[in-house]
């Protein structure tokens, strides 16, 4: 396989083609007629054939030169253009943000950060990738997105990511006012079993906490609703069909005008930590820093727990 054609080489049979002078592209170029004619012959020993003939004093194209011409143009401007995008994103507020998010991280939390990285950033592109757990870490992998707003990653996948962690919440039940277990404000343990619960969709890392915090208890998840929205499991909870499993922060608006009541899933927690995870070893650039930064700001406002805090 031949090697890249020579940029110099490029912009030297460009120039004595707009010219058609060795004197005059020379000076274009501020490199001496000896220079260019070096460079013209070495181009020509490369691609394999003749570009340009010399009639007295004028240069002009070969056949060959004339077809050569239209891609070195092309290749000049493309050139000039990749210089150009990297230039751009050296200034303040250019480039662009590809970020992974939940329907949840993408309702409660990325409204009051994109509002403010928006004033910081007027100029950069950003572009919001909806989606589960599992689905934001393929997306990273694949170098889809640059951050994630998600769980933290199971064991396995610590070693691929750098997490940076934003809150900590707890799961609990949520159920409507006219339920038992609101008025008797306790959950049996032995009516788990025979409750419907209404759990988010079972391809996510909520479901799979769930499953297993209730595995450990020993109960088994005989009757479950599976829903793709966290606002379908209240909707349905509301109207009285079984219990579902939320966290507060989810579920604040319907908690504090009270048509939904939470209580534990039993008397140990089960809580999950939420963060901003990335790729390990890659450099994070400015604007992807202030937005981790803009993230947790965000989270202090809507009152959820830094996960450093004490339980």
């Amino acid at each position: 396989m031949k090697p890249t054609l020579d940029s110099r080489q490029l912009h030297a049979f460009a120039a004595l083609a707009r010219r058609g002078s060795f004197t005059l592209a020379a000076k274009d170029l501020f490199l001496t007629q000896s220079a260019v004619s070096h460079a013209i012959k070495a181009l020509e020993e490369d691609v394999g054939c003749r570009l340009l003939d010399r009639v007295g004093r004028r240069v002009l194209l070969t056949q060959a030169g004339e077809q050569f011409l239209r891609h070195t143009e092309k290749i000049l401007r493309e050139m000039e253009s990749a210089r150009a995008g990297l230039e751009n994103l050296t200034k303040w507020g250019h480039g662009r943000l590809r970020v992974g998010a939940s329907t949840t991280a993408c309702q409660h939390i990325l409204p009051t950060v994109l509002r403010e990285f928006r004033q910081s950033y007027p100029k950069c592109v950003i572009r919001i990738e909806p989606g589960d757990h599992g689905q934001q870490l393929d997306l990273l992998r694949g170098g889809h997105i640059d951050l994630a707003i998600v769980l933290e990653p199971p064991g396995q996948n610590l070693a691929e990511f750098t997490f940076v962690p934003l809150f900590q919440d707890e799961l609990r039940f949520v159920v409507a006012p006219q339920h038992a277990w609101a008025k008797s404000g306790r959950v049996p343990r032995e009516a788990i079993e025979a409750e419907t619960l209404v759990l988010y969709n079972k391809s996510s890392q909520t479901f799979r906490l769930v499953n297993e915090y209730f595995r450990e208890e020993k109960i088994a998840l005989s009757n479950v609703i599976e829903l793709g929205s966290m606002e379908a499991i209240k909707e349905l909870v509301k109207i009285g069909i079984g219990a579902g499993v939320l966290a507060v922060w989810i579920a604040r608006n319907e908690l504090e005008t009270g048509s939904l009541v939470s209580l534990p899933l039993g008397p140990r927690k089960l809580r999950r930590r939420w963060g901003v995870a990335h790729l390990k070893g890659r450099r994070l650039a400015l604007g992807e820093e202030t937005f981790v930064s803009l993230c947790v700001s965000a989270c202090e406002l809507l009152g959820l727990k830094s996960p450093h805090a004490a339980a």
